[in-house]
C-alpha cells in the first residue's frame, strides 16, 4: 500500500474517533473500546411521554351524554344529580340552578347558604355530583353542570320532585248493594319509604277489627307502591258513610260509600244517579229532533 493512501486511512479513522466521543454523541466507547448508549433512549421515551401528555392536555373537555338528564326525586329523600366530565384537566366543575341563576357549588365547595346542597366528588373519578338533602317540590326545575372553559361549557339536567300520593281506587263515591262485600283498596305512591302503618277509619272513628260486628279484614302489601285492602262482608246500612285511609308517611284519602237497598242500580255504574237524567231526556226527545231535522 502506498504512503498517501495509508495516511488517508489513518486520517479518516481519527476523524471518526473524534466524532464518536464528541459531546452529545450516542456512541461513547468504554474502557474496552465498546460503544454504549448514553441514556438517549430514556430521553426519547421521556420525550414521547411528554408528547402524549401534551396531546391529552390539549384535548378539550366534554360531557358524558350517556348519563341520565331527566331525574325524579321524592320529597324528603336525598336526590343526586350526576355530571360526568371527560378530559377535565385543571379546570373546575360548578353547579348552577336555572330558576334564579344561583351558583350552588364550585369544585367541591358549596357557595349557597342553603346547606341542603352539596358537591360530591371522589378523587381520580370523572363524576361531579350535586346532592340535595330533604328535597321539596319547590326544588323541581333545571340545573346546569358547568366547566370553567372560555366561554363556559354547560350541560343541563331536569329534576322533578314528587310527594307521596294516596288514592282509594274507585273514589270519591262507591255504591254497594246491601248484603254484598265492601272492597276498598288504598294505594300509596311516591313515598320515600313504605309507610310503617296504614290506619282505616269509618266516619272519623278508627275501625276496630275485633268488634262484635265481625267480617272485617285488612291486607296490606308494602313496597315502592304500597296497597292496603279493606274488606267488609255483608254490608248493611250501618256501614254507609266515609272511609279514610291514613298512611303514616303520606296524606290521607277518603271515599264515600253508599249502601243501596235495591234503589238506583244505575248509580253503581255512573257514580251518581243525576248523570242518568241527561241521557233519558235525549232519548225522549230523539223522535222530535229527528222530525225537525227532516223538515
Amino acid at each position: 500500500m502506498d504512503l498517501p493512501l495509508l495516511a488517508l486511512l489513518v486520517l479518516t479513522g481519527c476523524v471518526d474517533l473524534l466524532v464518536s466521543i464528541a459531546p452529545g454523541s450516542n456512541n461513547i466507547p468504554d474502557a474496552n473500546g465498546n460503544h454504549k448508549d448514553d441514556g438517549s433512549e430514556d430521553s426519547r421515551r421521556s420525550h414521547r411521554t411528554f408528547q402524549q401528555e401534551g396531546v391529552a392536555l390539549s384535548e378539550p373537555p366534554f360531557f358524558d351524554l350517556t348519563v341520565p338528564t331527566n331525574l325524579t326525586g321524592l320529597v324528603g329523600k336525598t336526590a343526586y344529580l350526576n355530571c360526568r366530565v371527560k378530559n377535565l384537566g385543571n379546570r373546575t366543575v360548578s353547579w348552577v340552578r336555572h330558576r334564579d341563576i344561583h351558583l350552588l357549588t364550585v369544585g367541591r365547595y358549596t357557595y349557597t347558604s342553603d346547606q341542603r346542597f352539596e358537591a360530591v366528588h371522589s378523587p381520580h373519578t370523572e363524576d361531579w355530583t350535586l346532592r340535595i338533602r330533604y328535597p321539596q317540590r319547590k326544588d323541581s326545575g333545571l340545573y346546569e353542570c358547568q366547566i370553567s372553559t372560555t366561554p363556559p361549557m354547560g350541560h343541563s339536567m331536569y329534576l322533578t320532585v314528587v310527594e307521596p300520593e294516596t288514592d282509594i281506587i274507585g273514589g270519591p263515591n262507591l255504591y254497594i248493594h246491601e248484603g254484598s262485600t265492601i272492597n276498598l283498596t288504598c294505594v300509596v305512591k311516591f313515598a320515600p319509604e313504605p309507610p310503617s302503618s296504614v290506619i282505616w277509619s269509618h266516619n272519623h272513628g278508627v275501625i276496630n277489627f275485633d268488634s262484635p260486628r265481625g267480617g272485617i279484614s285488612l291486607v296490606t302489601e308494602k313496597g315502592p307502591v304500597t296497597s292496603s285492602r279493606l274488606l267488609i262482608q255483608k254490608a248493611g246500612p250501618s256501614d254507609d258513610g266515609d272511609y279514610t285511609c291514613d298512611p303514616a308517611s303520606a296524606n290521607p284519602a277518603t271515599v264515600r260509600v253508599h249502601i243501596l237497598n235495591g234503589e238506583h242500580p244505575a248509580a253503581m255504574h255512573h257514580g251518581s244517579g243525576g248523570a242518568l237524567l241527561p241521557r233519558v231526556l235525549i232519548c225522549a226527545l230523539a223522535p222530535y229532533l229527528t222530525l225537525v231535522a227532516l223538515r
